[in-house]
């Protein structure tokens, strides 16, 4: 990863609709994302049937449907995971998923996925862990609702079973849909950064571009942006998803903050090399000067262009005697 991976969160703003789905990766490559994430699960292995919806679920579904009835209707099944893959591979673009319970791990294992996302949900959840762990793929692990202890204790039960620290990157994240701004504390990522000297991502909820492209500038080698076809479809997460349009403009921002970091020398830029002559000043003639005068305050300038002596040279000029005659605004030779 020598650029920022960004991954088009697709989620399950398909709506369990292979078709949608396909429709979205056609956007998320035509936005120039490196990868495409879906979400895998068996309804029944994720959700009890007394579990309730998170409140922004409420908002933004049936509200007498439970979190299960919910969810179930937001499957894609393995057939529909071979087709999706099989697209983004056609249009060279990375499938991505997280997997969200036991069974859903051996899925996307048998389908040779090399990287793995681990959501936020299930950072305390130690059999998936030590499953993933071991399977010893690249792992991108998103802390939205942790602190640094469990960001801890999930790192070494991945590592003890078998995954090397250099595979993963953990993604700060917020899991509020849509994140405040003044909740997404960005500077947690750095802290995740030092505290456990690994890479480092952000999982970006907020309703804008800003912050993932303040993640970017700061160091982040992942950023995660949900998105939509439409945010007024129907479905938990479109509201808080960007559209294509936006989706793209993330993207070419993004990129944009890369080629402008730089290697952190600070010299002239071969662009602007041109402009130093234009731009910066010269010692010159401030009236006409003879042959055989004394180089004094009052008949020396500093003026444009910068293609004689520079004035950072002006007090070893001073008091030198002028070899020849200088036109008023000639440039001064010694």
């Amino acid at each position: 990863m020598d650029k920022t991976f960004i991954i088009a969160e697709a989620g399950v703003n398909h709506n369990g609709s292979v078709e949608i789905a396909k429709r979205m990766i056609d956007a998320a490559t035509n936005a120039g994302a490196d990868a495409v994430k879906f979400q895998t699960f068996k309804a029944e292995k994720v959700v009890s049937k007394f579990a309730s919806k998170a409140e922004y679920q409420k908002e933004t579904t049936q509200r007498d449907e439970s979190q299960l009835e919910m969810i179930k209707k937001l499957e894609l099944d393995p057939n529909a995971h071979k087709e999706l893959i099989d697209y983004c591979r056609k249009n060279g673009v990375m499938f991505l998923s997280s997997p969200f319970d036991l069974e859903s791990i051996e899925l996307l294992d048998t389908l040779g996925l090399s990287m793995l996302k681990i959501p936020s949900g299930e950072i305390t959840n130690l059999p998936y862990l030590k499953k993933i762990g071991s399977l010893k793929k690249k792992i991108v692990l998103s802390t939205g609702m942790s602190d640094l202890r469990e960001i801890g204790d999930a790192l070494s039960i991945l590592t003890q079973a078998g995954t090397a620290k250099e595979d993963i990157t953990v993604l700060h994240c917020n899991t509020e849909y849509p994140t405040p701004y003044e909740d997404v504390n960005l500077r947690a990522m750095l802290t995740i950064k030092e505290t456990f000297k690994i890479k480092v991502g952000y999982s970006d909820h907020t309703p804008g571009i800003e912050v993932s492209i303040a993640a970017a500038a700061l160091g982040a080698t992942v950023i995660e942006k949900h998105f939509t076809l439409n945010k007024s479809m129907e479905g938990p997460d479109q509201k808080a998803s960007l559209e294509p349009g936006k989706l793209k403009a993330m993207v070419q921002a993004i990129r944009n903050v890369e080629k402008s970091l730089g290697d952190g020398t600070k010299k002239p830029s071969r662009s602007e090399l041109k402009n130093i002559a234009a731009i910066r000043k010269s010692i010159l003639a401030a009236r006409n000067i003879r042959e055989g005068e004394i180089f004094t305050e009052g008949n020396l300038a500093a003026k444009r262009p910068g293609e004689g002596i520079s004035p950072m040279e002006w007090d070893k000029v001073i008091g030198q005697t002028a070899k020849r005659n200088f036109e008023d605004g000639q440039l001064i030779e010694l």
